[in-house]
C-alpha cells in the first residue's frame, strides 16, 4: 500500500482535484458492462448530487460468456448488484477488492456450490474476476480506501452483461438468461437516468 500510495497517490489526487471532489467527503461506486470491457469508476462528494464518471479502466482479461455465475469453476463473471466487502493489500494479484459474491440471489438461483472469491484485482489473468492491470488496481484501490476512510461503508458494484435496453435484450431473446436479465433492468435504468445507485431489490431478480 505504501508503494502504491507513493506511485499512484499523485494521480488519484489529481483526478479528484480536477473534478472538485473532496477526499474527506468522497463516495464511490463501480459499474461493469461486460460488452464494454471497462470498469467504470463513478464518484461524488457526499451530499453533493448524483455520481459522475471519474474514469474507466479497461479490463486486462476476461473469461466466461454473457450470463451470471452459477457454480464454482464455471469461469463466469457474476452479474447483478454487489458491494465491496474486502480490501486485500497482500493479494497474489498485487492489490484486490473483494465482492460480496454470492449474494442472496446467487445463492437462491445458483448450484449448491456457487463459488466465491470474486475480486477486482491487478494483473492480466482471470477465471471469473475483474483484472485491470497493476497500475489500474493501484488507483482503484486507493480511491476505494479514500472513500471508506471518508465514511462510506458500502461501495456498490453493478455488473451487467450489456446495456440493458429493450433493443439489446431483443437481440438475445432466445437466451436462457432472459428472465434474469430483465430482473436487472430496473436497477440499470435507474442508474442510467439518475446516476444514483438504487437500493436494489434482490427479490426483483428472478429466473436463471
Amino acid at each position: 500500500m505504501r508503494a502504491a500510495q507513493a506511485a499512484t497517490g499523485p494521480v488519484v489526487a489529481s483526478r479528484l482535484r480536477t473534478r472538485y471532489l473532496d477526499p474527506k467527503r468522497l463516495e464511490m461506486m463501480f459499474r461493469l458492462i461486460k460488452t464494454n470491457r471497462e470498469l467504470e469508476v463513478w464518484a461524488r462528494n457526499r451530499g453533493g448530487g448524483p455520481f459522475e464518471l471519474l474514469h474507466a479502466y479497461p479490463l486486462a482479461a476476461a473469461s466466461g460468456s454473457l450470463g451470471p455465475k452459477r457454480r464454482a469453476g464455471d469461469f463466469q463473471v457474476p452479474e447483478g448488484f454487489y458491494e465491496i466487502n474486502r480490501f486485500n493489500p497482500k493479494s497474489n494479484f498485487h492489490l484486490s477488492l473483494g465482492l460480496n459474491y454470492p449474494n442472496a440471489t446467487d445463492r437462491a438461483l445458483g448450484e449448491p456450490n456457487p463459488g466465491g472469491d470474486i475480486f477486482i484485482h491487478g494483473g492480466a489473468v482471470t477465471i471469473g474476476c475483474l483484472p485491470i492491470t497493476d497500475a489500474g488496481i493501484e488507483e482503484v484501490y486507493l480511491l476505494a480506501a479514500t472513500a471508506r476512510a471518508a465514511g462510506q461503508a458500502l461501495i456498490p458494484v453493478h455488473i451487467f452483461p450489456f446495456p440493458l435496453t429493450e433493443a439489446e435484450l431483443a437481440k438475445r431473446h432466445n437466451s436462457p438468461h432472459q428472465a434474469f436479465w430483465r430482473g436487472l433492468v430496473l436497477g440499470y435504468a435507474h442508474f442510467e437516468k439518475h446516476h444514483e445507485a438504487a437500493e436494489m431489490a434482490e427479490p426483483m431478480v428472478a429466473g436463471r
